[in-house]
């Protein structure tokens, strides 16, 4: 049975077999102790029974008036656990917190090379919103989609228009 709670400092010296995953984009020890700090509301593990972290999600809550949101930052699972709703789980479980906050919608950024992990975005509701241009720093630098998923508070579903052109990273405003 898999347990959701939330992230520790000690998970810090836990989460290798998820993080070394190619597909993870992983940060330095101070950015997840920024986060855990403050936003913990926004960081939930998902653990096995035996202790293992078998994914995990970190966001937070950003934004002024209708762009108040929520944001993922991270969402992560390690690849044996795969393909079992932990990762929707992990997202519905970001979104009721958003909620809770009143947020009008929750985005997240994502490589546009990342074909399966869009599906599943498309398949939990969200939208690509638009293009960002060069995000991922690379080899070479790579685009990421902006998608969002309106909640409750957006009544009208504006904060999920999609744009028309692509931006670059400096013209996204939070």
């Amino acid at each position: 049975m898999t347990t959701l709670r939330p992230f520790t400092c000690n998970d810090m010296f836990k989460f290798n077999n998820v993080n070394l995953d190619p597909l993870t984009e992983t940060y330095g020890l101070s950015f997840y102790m920024q986060y855990l700090a403050h936003w913990p509301e926004y960081f939930q593990v998902a653990e096995s029974p035996s202790g293992e972290i078998m994914g995990y999600i970190m966001g937070k809550a950003e934004g002024h008036g209708e762009s108040w949101h929520g944001h993922v930052t991270a969402l992560t699972v390690s690849p044996e656990y795969r393909r079992l709703g932990l990762a929707a789980t992990l997202m519905a479980w970001l979104e009721d917190v958003s909620e809770k906050k009143r947020a009008y919608f929750v985005d997240l950024f994502v490589r546009v090379s990342n074909k399966v992990a869009i599906n599943m975005y498309k398949r939990l509701g969200y939208i690509v919103y638009r293009t960002v241009i060069e995000y991922y720093s690379g080899d070479p630098d790579e685009d990421a989609f902006d998608m969002r998923k309106a909640l409750s508070r957006d009544v009208k579903k504006k904060s999920v228009v999609p744009l028309t052109h692509p931006v670059r990273p400096e013209d996204v405003d939070l």
